[in-house]
Order: structure tokens, then sequence, then C-alpha cells
């Protein structure tokens, strides 16, 4: 029986690196620089290097290893192919295949945000759950789908791009995907204060947000101190992410819902706004599903892509 395992999370930036042991216990973690000049093509080997040095400075054997999971940031099918990863700079390229063949070991990999929800599911706030959705409330919006423990891929590897439901005919603005009316627009960081901009074309109330400058942490914690018009900004974007995972859990019915991510921060008013419009959404057999708030943090995952290589 192998004991080791690693668990990689490649970012636009950073490369987070983790040595577990197999029962999910993480030993080491770290970080090298993404290097992305000449189309990405030192990031594989990097990682490889720096695995492979870590398991000499622990005096691991390569035989002890089950392998060596990746995340990355864009699709990525069961064969471990990327297509294109615009913020690497990598076109087409094998990762599973080239991260194997420079480490020696199993490789498995997914999408990032996939393998964020597997180690939520596995080690954090959805532990002992077998069916979930996980919801990253960032820069964008992202989404893992995991059921019967098994990430939900999908024949592209887009499976789980929550972002990019439609929520709304009306919204003047393009997304990033090039559509209208995307999640992603109104309830990422950066959507909540287009939201915000956007309401305030219509607001009679007084506020206490300077609205040029603010901030998605500025409208919660207005929330939080009662203010009108920040409340009624929480409300629609309440409305929209309840109508998303209204529409998923009719599609997955999943046990729990868990919402991370940079607003997620603001704490459990969030899940009050959200719990509120899905209610009303939902087919009523999905409506007992639970809402926790994440707590792996950034390291879900590296825990995540080392649950990809290990077998139960």
């Amino acid at each position: 029986m192998k004991n080791y395992c690693f668990g990689i999370d490649v970012g636009g930036t950073t490369v987070k690196m983790g040595l577990f042991q197999i029962d999910g216990q993480l030993l080491d973690k770290w970080e090298i620089p993404t290097r992305t000049e000449d189309s990405g093509k030192a990031i594989l080997p990097d990682i490889a290097a720096y695995a492979l040095a870590k398991l000499v400075e622990k005096n691991i054997s390569r035989e002890d290893v089950a392998g060596i999971g990746i995340g990355v940031p864009g699709p990525i099918n069961a064969e471990g192919v990327v297509p294109h990863t615009a913020n690497l700079g990598w076109g087409y390229k094998e990762v599973t295949r080239e991260l194997s063949e420079l480490t020696g070991l199993v490789c498995r990999g997914g999408n990032d945000a996939n393998v964020a929800a597997l180690g939520e599911m596995w080690k954090g706030a959805a532990a002992g759950h077998n069916s979930g959705v996980m919801v990253t409330l960032g820069t964008g919006v992202g989404g893992g789908i995991i059921i019967d423990g098994q990430i939900v891929v999908g024949t592209n590897g887009a499976g789980g791009e929550i972002g990019h439901i439609h929520v709304d005919d009306d919204i003047p603005w393009f997304c990033g995907c090039g559509n209208q009316g995307c999640l992603e627009q109104v309830a990422s960081a950066n959507g909540i204060v287009s939201l915000a901009k956007w309401m305030q074309q219509e607001k009679t109330e007084q506020t206490v947000l300077e609205l040029e400058t603010m901030t998605a942490k500025d409208v919660w914690d207005a929330v939080k101190e009662g203010d009108e018009f920040s409340c009624k900004v929480a409300e629609r974007f309440g409305k929209y992410l309840g109508l998303a995972l209204a529409n998923i859990a009719s599609t997955v019915d999943p046990e729990v819902f868990v919402i991370g991510g940079g607003v997620s921060k603001a704490g459990p008013v969030i899940l009050d706004y959200i719990r509120k419009y899905y209610v009303k959404y939902t087919f009523k057999g999905c409506r007992d599903v639970e809402f926790v708030l994440a707590t792996l943090g950034n390291d879900a995952g590296i825990f995540g892509s080392a649950k990809l290589v290990i077998e139960e």
C-alpha cells in the first residue's frame, strides 16, 4: 500500500503544492512561481522538479507515492488534456501524460474549481457528504459539482461552469465570456460592485457606500450595518444566486451547497440571502439541501487534487 501523494493547484501567478499522506493529512505545503513565459513550457517541469526534490528532502521513495494530482484553471478532459489555457500560455497540452513522464508517477488532472469542490467534500466544510456543489465567489464565479464522490467533468471539461448560467435578460453589459446576463456578472466580487452601480441608477435612498470606490466587502459591511441600499443590492444578489442554485438542484439534487471564495468571507449573512431565494425558486423535493461556508480556503485545490489520485 502506498502512503503518500501530491496535490498541485496551478494558478496564473503561483503554483500551490502539497505533500499528503493518503489519509488526507497535509504534511507540507509550499508555492512556486508560475512561469508563463514561452507558452508556459516551464510550468510542468518546475512542478516535477520541486515534487521530486521534496521526496528527497523527506526521504520518501517514489515507489511509496500513489501519484500526483493537478488542478488547472480551465477545461481539462478525462484524459488530462487541456485544449487551451490563456492565462498559463498553454495551447493544446497533454498535462497528465507530460507530468507523469517527468515524475515517473501516476498523474490525474481536473479543473481547479472542480478539484476545490472535491477538496471541500473530502476534508472541508462538506466532509461526510457524498454529493454536493461548490460555488466560488471570487473575481469571477467558479463551480464544481460532485455526484456520488465523482466530479462532473462533462464532454468538454466544462462541467460546473456555474458562473455562466443565465440569470437576467436585462443586464446591459457583457460578461467576459461574450454573453450577457451571466451569474458571474452580478454575483462575483467584481459583479457585486457592477450590480450596485447598475442599481444606483434607480436608487432613491441614501447610502454609506462610496459608489466610485466601493468593493464587494464594502457592500457586505454596509449590509451588516443595515444600510438600506446595500441591503437591496444583497437581495438582488441573493435572488440571482438563489435562482441559479435552484436550477442546479433540480438537475443534480445535491446534499449540500458550499459557498467559497473571497465574497464568502462576509460570513453567514451571505447564506441568508441565498437560501431565501433558493427556497422560493427550487423544486420542493430539493428544499432541504444544506448550505455551508467553505473552510479550506486557498488549500481546497491541493486537497482536491490529492484526492484525485487516492483510490478508495
